[in-house]
């Protein structure tokens, strides 16, 4: 069958796709452009916020309106706390859980046309395990994303995930390096480690398993090509984790730390396992340890009880820190969580107006921090996407930096050699210096089109 793939929400999300796409080409089928006509179209989708599963609904009934005559099939978060809402959609076809995941090649071949639609959702809940799907090699993309972590044990007050991914669940080393070398050996030069969270990797297998132990072995085996760590919550990053920077070559200098509020009464409502002082002891000895290090963080703005000291307490904290940006959030009162049901929730406009603060101060943040790099050298990924209005190819800097490249053709998915020569508000310019001696280059026959 022709096949087309929506994704939703994180980059986790964006893996499983990435798998699940690998899987339907090994069975044959054609992949396609999620604009394109499909005879079957999947969508994968986020339940995050109460705007996510808005998007998600609204993704849903698109598809079955532009492929009248294609199944539509719809998995993911939404799909796995939704199934009802999804279900009730008409022209859905299939409405299969993240437990179901690794599964769906199997589900479509046997789809019929049918009303009501075949529905697949388990308690996901009872999962104890993490459910491997293949590393794809198959997905048109510069970097390839590895999943190695599953589900979450915390209980944050604001947070839908743990409903939605199930406990935590690690894969084993063994099956996480030997994936890597999939994708070492298909050429990429770049593997970006992703899980719900990260950063408890381990906590489920034998003695002495943990994401620094799992990192240490990755970035032998990964060598020339670098890795990338996605999120881990502050109080995960210790000093065996510090020391690999310098210890290995390979390592992206590059490290996303939820801090969610500067403030220690909202950060305690919240339930988050670490305090502000944690991350600002953190995020001073990661810029001492590592020159040039990217570290951003997410914040949340407007929760319950959030008053004008609270928030400036995290404005100050992240005014005075040398982080390199941030990602805002509203507050969105979530069904189904603690929050949603607590007092003094703050307006909507109290919470626009702290929200716009904050990403003023995200983009001085990070024009200063690209303002230190000019005139450095560095490797850097040549991405597959291009700058809209100049055509040029974009780059990605181990430390986190698009850079807008001319003569740069030809080296889509390699590592290269560049220099950073000129920063504007929103824009990173350079020169291309040569191609690494260690270049790497997907050799992938099949590709598939990203959405």
């Amino acid at each position: 069958m022709r096949v087309a793939i929506k994704t939703l929400g994180c980059r986790q999300n964006q893996c499983e796709s990435d798998a699940l796409q690998e899987s339907l080409r090994r069975d044959g089928h054609t992949a396609v452009g999620p604009d394109e006509a499909a005879d079957l179209f999947i969508i994968n989708t986020c339940s995050v916020t109460k705007e996510a599963d808005a998007d998600s609904r609204q993704m849903i009934r698109r598809a079955v309106r532009r492929n009248p005559s294609a199944r539509v099939v719809v998995t993911g978060c939404y799909a796995q706390v939704a199934v009802g809402e999804v279900a009730a959609i008409p022209g859905v076809a299939l409405v299969a859980g993240n437990g179901e995941k690794a599964q769906l090649p199997e589900l479509i071949s046997g789809l019929r046309e049918q009303r009501p639609p075949l529905i697949a959702v388990s308690d996901i809940q009872q999962l104890s395990r993490f459910t491997p799907l293949p590393p794809s090699v198959g997905a048109i993309r510069s970097r390839a994303l590895l999943k190695v972590q599953d589900g979450c044990s915390y209980r944050c007050t604001f947070c839908i995930v743990p409903e939605t991914r199930g406990p935590n669940r690690s894969q084993s080393t063994d099956a996480a390096l030997r994936d890597l070398r999939v994708l070492v050996n298909a050429g990429y030069p770049e593997v970006v480690l992703t899980g719900t969270h990260l950063g408890t990797y381990g906590r489920d297998l034998p003695l002495g398993s943990s994401i620094a132990a799992l990192v240490a072995d990755m970035l032998e085996v990964a060598s020339p090509a670098r890795l990338r760590l996605s999120s881990l919550d502050p109080h995960e990053v210790g000093e065996e984790l510090i020391d690999y920077f310098d210890r290995f070559g390979n390592l992206c200098r590059h490290l996303h730390l939820p801090l969610q509020s500067g403030d220690e009464a909202v950060l305690k409502r919240m339930r988050r396992p670490h305090t502000a002082d944690d991350f600002r002891r953190l995020v001073e000895r990661l810029v001492e340890a590592v020159p040039g290090i990217a570290i951003g963080t997410d914040v949340i703005i407007g929760f319950p009880g959030e008053d004008d000291a609270e928030f400036e307490h995290t404005y100050q904290l992240l005014d005075r820190l040398p982080i390199a940006y941030l990602h805002v959030f509203n507050y969105s009162q979530r069904k189904g969580t603690v929050a949603a049901s607590m007092p003094n929730q703050v307006p909507k406009g109290v919470r626009a107006a702290r929200s716009a603060a904050l990403r003023a101060l995200s983009e001085t943040k990070w024009q200063q921090f690209r303002q230190t790099q000019v005139g450095q050298s560095f490797t850097a990924v040549v991405l597959e996407k291009r700058d809209a209005q100049t055509g040029r190819l974009e780059a990605l800097t181990d430390n986190y930096i698009t850079v807008r490249l001319q003569d740069a053709e030809g080296s889509v998915g390699r590592m290269v050699d560049l220099s950073i020569e000129a920063v504007t508000e929103r824009e990173t310019f350079g020169r291309l210096r040569m191609s690494c001696a260690n270049s790497l280059t997907p050799t992938s026959e099949a590709r598939w089109p990203r959405d």
